[in-house]
């Protein structure tokens, strides 16, 4: 599959796995109430095989199906692994992630080789990490500490999706490598309901407050600023919304004074009438901005809303359903009353509805 889509995350993240029915008929153990011991067991088997000299790796297949096996670093799991013969784990844990038909014995051999891999390891943790809703935890830590780790982490963040970018988005933040800057506030954002948890931590991390001057001559980076800001307004309860990004203001009223110099497309409205309709819904301390910075920021965005060659776009997107902009013109932007959603707007032709607010 990774051979089919090189630069791109796996559909449906690899799945279904080989052990699928399995995992079907029957049901999966429960972590133990303290969440502390669920490593327990793990590491217990661990030493046993390891005390035998002669125990193969292939005696392990099997071994953790009837145990919970968790899927992030465990200290049982990793001081299991410290406490044989270096050589002896490592080659345990390849043969398990190459050769394990069964996600839990391939989990508990990824563990082993994030306790004791080495740079040859990489593009073995790598390619496993690529099913990284269920491998993405301990891969990003096996990448992290070893050598080399900002490029084999930048090289895994791009080709993952949901739960796996997360793990690879934060694994990078706290690295904090000036060399993950032009990286991180450029492409960390995919439209996953789960950017929310590292949205704010990238704005940070990234220092976005002070490349703002860059805005002029980077697309990219404006575009991309869009969508954090854009996540940042309902990310609360998952990561740092507007309200807590303490440089939200300046931020905010640099986006919105470059974007307008741009040409105008769909992902652009949207994001300018999702950060509008915030700045009007949410009083100004909730955006980090005192009244007067959110009402010109507002002003700003309104004007590009209202502007001909925006609306036209606005238009032309409703009548292709653009499901963007179908929400916005439904309830999403509701009071924003925007000229681009007006009852029966039939510029060249084409005709519109009004809003599901003009309706009431």
């Amino acid at each position: 599959m990774h051979e089919q889509a090189p630069d791109k995350p796996l559909p449906r993240d690899g799945e279904p796995y080989p052990d699928d029915g399995l995992h079907r008929r029957q049901p999966r153990p429960k972590p133990p109430e303290d969440r502390r011991t669920e490593g327990v067991d793990i590491a217990r088997i661990l030493d046993e095989h390891f005390a035998q000299p002669s125990a193969l790796p292939s005696a392990l297949a099997g071994a953790f199906h009837d145990i919970y096996v968790p899927i992030h670093r465990n200290d049982d799991v990793a001081n299991a692994a410290h406490r044989a013969d270096v050589d002896r784990v490592r080659n345990t844990g390849l043969w398990l992630v190459r050769h394990a038909t069964d996600r839990c014995s391939a989990t508990v051999g990824l563990a082993l080789l994030a306790a004791v891999g080495t740079t040859d390891d990489i593009p073995l943790i790598q390619t496993i990490g690529l099913l990284s809703h269920r491998f993405g935890p301990l891969a990003t830590h096996a990448l992290e500490r070893l050598p080399g780790h900002l490029e084999s982490l930048l090289w895994l963040a791009d080709r993952v999706a949901g739960w796996g970018r997360v793990y690879a988005v934060e694994a990078l933040c706290r690295l904090d490598d000036t060399g993950a800057r032009p990286w991180l506030p450029r492409k960390t954002v995919d439209g996953d309901f789960l950017n929310g948890y590292f949205a704010g931590k990238v704005a940070t991390v990234a220092r976005l407050h002070e490349a703002l001057s860059e805005f002029e001559r980077d697309s990219e980076l404006l575009d991309h600023t869009g969508r954090l800001l854009h996540v940042m307004t309902y990310c609360g309860g998952m990561g740092t919304t507007l309200r807590h990004y303490p440089h939200a203001a300046v931020v905010l009223e640099a986006h919105a004074r470059h974007v307008g110099r741009l040409e105008a497309t769909i992902e652009r409205f949207f994001i300018v009438a999702v950060l509008a309709q915030h700045l009007t819904t949410e009083p100004p301390e909730n955006v980090g901005s005192t009244e007067a910075q959110r009402d010109a920021v507002l002003a700003a965005y309104l004007s590009l809303l209202d502007r001909e060659d925006w609306c036209e776009l606005a238009r032309a997107g409703l009548a292709a359903q653009d499901s963007r902009l179908q929400w916005l013109a439904g309830s999403g932007a509701a009071q924003l009353h925007l000229r681009a959603f007006g009852p029966r707007c039939t510029r060249r032709g084409i005709v519109h509805v009004r809003n599901k607010t003009d309706r009431q």
